[in-house]
């Protein structure tokens, strides 16, 4: 079997909650970061290789923290995420200073991708449970792609609304819509509100959302740079804001092309560090699970 790519999206970096970096904040007992356990979680079921993208201003911060991490432990690699670096009217767009979005990162990494690959977030803790289902999936790929996917109940937080991908499939357990609703929170009266296309929408504990934790086969990169180009030559030279997500892409590839992603339900917990106030409870959840021995600590 070829080997298994772990590519990590990291570009956001630097974005900070309170005066620090949230992805170097430690959370572990032994001060480790949320991306070491990804890693841990990756190298556990079958991953032999990850590509982080990264933009060139924390290139050094980056190798220097969690890059100097991952190389002691697995085959490490980097990808540089710019605006000017697209697959279609390159020097279009001459003030475009952000990003253009996860899709785009991750067509970034076409010149590294030869076989199956998965995409998770840098700053989000995903749990073991959860790569595993990953791992399998792409060990055994029964269709093109698959999308691990949380209980809403396991993504809340207490200290804010949040945003997220409901997903939506059919009776295989194919997705057929990822919807992007904001400003979800349960209620006093224990129920789950959001807001979907502006218009309220009572969500269920049991939904899955999508959490940015993709498996692909290597074919799906011309389906990625067929979609981002038919984006870019959409807009403006103008523009400053757009961007295209990697859930966006596939959701369209599922209504206009039949593209098969599997939704994989898992019980794992998701957390991330969104507000400052969620510090503490990430510490407490990993030495938890440090204490009843799904991790040691150190972890390396």
């Amino acid at each position: 079997m070829a080997e298994l790519t772990l590519i990590v999206l990291a570009a956001g970096m630097g974005s900070r909650f309170g005066d620090r970096i949230k992805q170097l904040e430690p959370l572990g007992p032994s001060g480790e970061l949320l991306i070491d356990y990804s890693v841990h979680d990756a190298l556990q079921n079958g991953f032999s290789r990850v590509v982080f993208i990264i933009r060139r201003d924390i290139e050094q911060m980056f190798k220097s923290t969690i890059g100097a991490r991952a190389e002691r432990l697995v085959k490490t690699e980097y990808v540089f995420q710019s605006p000017d670096n697209i697959p279609v009217r390159s020097g279009d767009f001459p003030t475009r200073s952000k990003p253009w979005g996860t899709a785009q990162a991750l067509w970034c990494c076409k010149d590294v991708i030869d076989g199956a690959f998965a995409v998770i977030n840098a700053d989000d803790f995903y749990g073991a449970g959860a790569f595993k289902q990953l791992g399998d999936f792409l060990k055994n790929p029964v269709c093109s792609a698959c999308s691990v996917d949380f209980l809403l109940k396991n993504t809340l937080s207490e200290n804010g609304t949040v945003n997220r991908g409901i997903c939506r499939t059919n009776s295989e357990h194919f997705l057929t819509l990822v919807e992007e609703t904001k400003e979800i929170k349960r209620g006093a009266d224990g129920v789950i509100r959001g807001k979907f296309k502006s218009a309220e929408r009572v969500l269920n504990d049991l939904d899955t959302t999508s959490m940015s934790m993709w498996g692909f086969k290597a074919e799906f990169m011309p389906i990625l740079e067929r979609n981002l180009c038919d984006f870019y030559n959409g807009l403006p030279a103008d523009d400053a804001k757009s961007e295209l997500t990697i859930a966006e892409c596939v959701s369209r590839e599922i209504t206009e092309n039949g593209f098969k992603c599997l939704d994989i339900p898992t019980d794992s917990r998701w957390f991330g560090i969104t507000y400052e106030s969620e510090v503490e409870n990430a510490r407490q959840t990993l030495l938890n699970y440090t204490e009843q021995g799904v991790y040691k600590s150190p972890l390396f």
